[in-house]
């Protein structure tokens, strides 16, 4: 029998639960911390931005490829040392990226060995809050490891300008190890649960679902690049149509082999990867459902948020990731306050007022877009997301894992990351998709209507734009103008059709996150109303 820290002492849960939100926190980080710094990475492993970029894509796709079979080795090997050596592997991927002299090196680091230990860190996590913590304190546990991955998104940012203005980029990842050393001394402390025998892993399983999984995922990120149906210019495309729709179409076929495989080892009364009946538990995929929608909703907003500030304002690293704070000050108060001061209310309306908080965040920051709007416009509309983001922390984890046996909680723990991870590239992809094409919409248009540029200036823009205008900042428009020699009318037209697109872009990415959140209500009946171990009806 498992366990719970609920039953020992406080100091004991409190440790458990700083170690299990450390992890959270570590494998977060990743996802942001470098965004602000890739051309001095580039500079300094002697590559190029695409190459760094490649680097974090390469990242994404190891995670989401290996986090289903990576909640079945902790099944088999228990939780607890799946966590840990997951950090092992971690830390010697962090310690590697902080060394690395080329390209090379940062991916095998950064890429895939990072990658590895985090598909193996998040499903364990997972389980062992549900291992170490009574059904009634999940709720909170859930929600502090979740505001916790959530808040590093936020805080990212503000930690890679630091690190790369005044030391070295390096030095994040050499704190990462440091982070490891602490998290695996903490974790002595966690509880793990019996393995219950002998569990063999379904190779052919796992085979199918990295391959499904990572060939959708990597469709999904390059459509920015090559185009979601319509290629873009000289990108690779298949009876018209861009190669990313066929691969989303291998992964999904793919993906429905690995269920009907599953689904005949079952048959077979041989041991799944993947149970196929835990998809027909209705809690279980409305949690599901709704996880997807918060990370798509979530991610789209940690891309939109930080371009408005850093190049339509122009602030810096630091100044966007002070801006980004009040998001996660509401969202730590509600993923935390909510459970301890309202341990019984109904999981379904929490969820709901919170969906409704991120609708009503995007809708009051499209409202305050303007051409005069300074970086206070996004205060009011942060807090809001997170709120939203708080509340539906304070649930979700708890409805997934009640759903099933505690002995299923390292399973659901894969499935449920991967499906976060699948949300996450979704929303970033899809926010940024929608930002450019209506920014290459509104700019040739402007252009098409103003007077003051020559006809055989408007044909080229028309002709050259056509792949999407970039988001540019005005003084960086202003530079590529100069030295195509333009005139000083015509760069004053092209300046305020930019700033006019920009503002039309972020609106439209904005609108279709909001669009995405309305959409999350119609899920939210498969929440329940009552609490994991409430005694009320």
């Amino acid at each position: 029998m498992t366990s719970k820290a609920g039953t020992g002492s406080s100091t004991k849960a409190g440790l458990v639960l700083l170690t299990l939100a450390a992890g959270q926190f570590l494998m977060a980080l990743d996802s942001s911390v470098m965004n602000v710094s890739i051309a001095t990475v580039a500079d300094d492993v002697g590559t190029t931005v695409t190459g760094i970029q490649g680097a974090i894509t390469a990242y994404t796709l190891v995670m989401a490829m290996f986090m289903i079979p990576g909640g079945k080795v902790g099944v088999i090997i228990g939780r607890k040392r799946a966590f840990m050596i997951g950090c092992c592997i971690y830390g010697c991927g962090s310690l590697t990226t902080a060394l690395a002299p080329n390209l090379p090196v940062l991916l095998l680091g950064w890429s895939f060995l990072e990658g590895v230990g985090a598909a193996l860190i998040l499903p364990a996590i997972v389980a062992l809050v549900a291992g170490n913590f009574a059904a009634e304190r999940r709720p909170a546990a859930y929600g502090l490891v979740a505001a916790a991955g959530a808040v590093a998104i936020a805080v990212g940012p503000i930690i890679g300008g630091i690190a790369t203005t005044y030391f070295s980029w390096r030095w994040v990842f050499a704190g990462e190890v440091v982070i490891v050393l602490g998290i695996l001394l903490l974790a002595r402390r966690v509880t793990d649960a019996p393995t219950g025998g002998r569990h063999p892993l379904d190779l052919v399983g796992a085979a199918l679902s990295a391959l499904g999984l990572g060939i959708f995922v990597y469709g999904v990120l390059r459509s920015d690049e090559w185009g979601w149906f319509r290629p873009k210019p000289d990108a690779p495309s298949w009876l018209g149509i861009s190669l990313v729709v066929w691969l989303m179409l291998a992964g999904l076929f793919l993906i429905w082999l690995f269920l009907h495989w599953e689904a005949r080892m079952v048959e077979q009364r041989k041991e799944p990867l993947v149970d196929p009946a835990l998809l027909r538990n209705r809690q279980l995929t409305g949690g599901l459902t709704m996880f997807f929608f918060q990370y798509l909703v979530q991610m789209g907003v940690f891309f939109v948020v930080p371009l408005y500030l850093s190049v339509a304002l122009g602030l810096s690293a630091l100044q966007t990731g002070a801006r980004i704070l009040p998001l996660s000050l509401t969202l730590l108060a509600a993923a935390i306050l909510i459970p301890r001061l309202l341990p019984n209310v109904s999981p379904r309306r929490v969820v709901r007022l919170g969906v409704l908080a991120l609708f009503a965040g995007a809708v009051v920051l499209i409202a305050a877009l303007d051409a005069d709007a300074g970086a206070e416009i996004v205060t009011i509309p942060l807090l809001l997301i997170g709120l939203g983001m708080g509340a539906l922390a304070s649930q979700l984890g708890s409805v997934t894992v009640s759903a099933v046996p505690d002995k299923q909680s390292a399973e659901v723990g894969g499935i449920q990351n991967a499906v976060t991870n699948l949300g996450a590239s979704i929303g970033t992809a899809l926010a940024g998709s929608i930002l450019i094409a209506a920014l290459t919409a509104s700019f040739l248009t402007s252009v098409e209507q103003n007077e003051a540029i020559p006809a055989d200036v408007k044909s080229r823009a028309t002709v050259e734009l056509e792949s999407g205008v970039p988001f540019l900042s005005d003084a960086q428009l202003k530079d590529a103008l100069d030295e195509a020699g333009t005139s000083e009318e015509v760069t004053q037209a092209a300046l305020d059709a930019n700033e006019a697109a920009r503002l039309d872009g972020l609106r439209a990415a904005l609108a279709i996150l909001a669009l995405a959140s309305l959409v999350a209500l119609f899920f939210t009946q498969r929440i329940p109303t009552t609490q994991p171990g409430s005694t009320e009806p």
